[in-house]
């Protein structure tokens, strides 16, 4: 008796969870379908310094620049901080504002910068922070590091182990900012070979790719939740019901 009442606990919370129309255990929901909807994006990028940035200066013509000086052996080890007004210091000219540049754009500007003081120099910028995130059902979530402007997002499933055996796969959410006030949202269907072009499978740095779970994982995520109390009084009643029958 114990047991179907269990069973039809269970049986009532799945009927529950399928009759709700949003989860608190799926991410990024939105009441607003055309979000969801596939959105190509450039595929003519170059990633904009932020403010927190680190970024490896390297003064070619100019060595002397990085190997007598504190600061820029720090720039060449370490990269140096792009501070939260947006500013890099560097030796001989000081403060260069680059937030809201490309990398060429601030390298042309720090070159502009040292030809007050060098003949020719010649000056190249890397972002050493560049990343995109993996989460939820992967085998290992959690940041991706670049060495490029770009990744598919086929790449960044490698990278974070493959998928698990309870991912959408048909619905995979791309959150996407690079520069905009407001997020972009866009929904990959891997499933379908038919939709997939290469701008729309492409990721950024700052991208969050989120994999959802399926209603079977969800299912019993929420189960295991509300059935807990459940199992504790079977585990306590186990017991006496067996004491009950060898008594009769």
């Amino acid at each position: 008796m114990f047991r179907n009442f269990i069973y039809s606990m269970s049986l009532s919370l799945f009927l529950l969870l399928g009759c709700t129309e949003n989860s608190d255990y799926v991410l990024l929901q939105s009441t607003t379908k055309a979000v969801h909807s596939v959105q190509t994006v450039e595929t003519s990028y170059e990633y904009i310094i932020l403010p927190q940035d680190r970024l490896k200066i390297s003064i070619y013509r100019n060595p002397e620049l990085l190997d007598r000086n504190e600061i820029g052996q720090d720039m060449q080890r370490n990269g140096v901080l792009v501070d939260t007004k947006g500013m890099v210091y560097l030796p001989l000219v000081g403060g260069i504002k680059l937030a809201g540049l490309t990398q060429t754009e601030a390298s042309q500007r720090i070159t502009r910068e040292y030809k007050k003081y060098l003949k020719i120099p010649m000056v190249y910028i890397e972002v050493l922070n560049k990343r995109l995130y993996v989460i939820g059902e992967v085998a290992k979530a959690g940041p991706i590091t670049l060495d490029r402007e770009k990744m598919t997002i086929l790449e960044a499933i490698s990278y974070a182990g493959d998928l698990t055996d309870a991912a959408v796969r048909n619905n995979i959410i791309v959150l996407s900012y690079r520069g905009k006030k407001k997020a972009i949202m866009r929904s990959i269907d891997l499933t379908n070979f038919d939709t997939l072009t290469m701008s729309s499978i492409l990721l950024y740095p700052n991208d969050v790719v989120y994999v959802q779970p399926n209603g079977w994982k969800e299912f019993k995520v929420n189960s295991d939740n509300f059935t807990a109390p459940f199992k504790t009084i079977a585990e306590i009643a186990s017991p006496f019901v067996q004491l009950h029958y060898l008594t009769d």
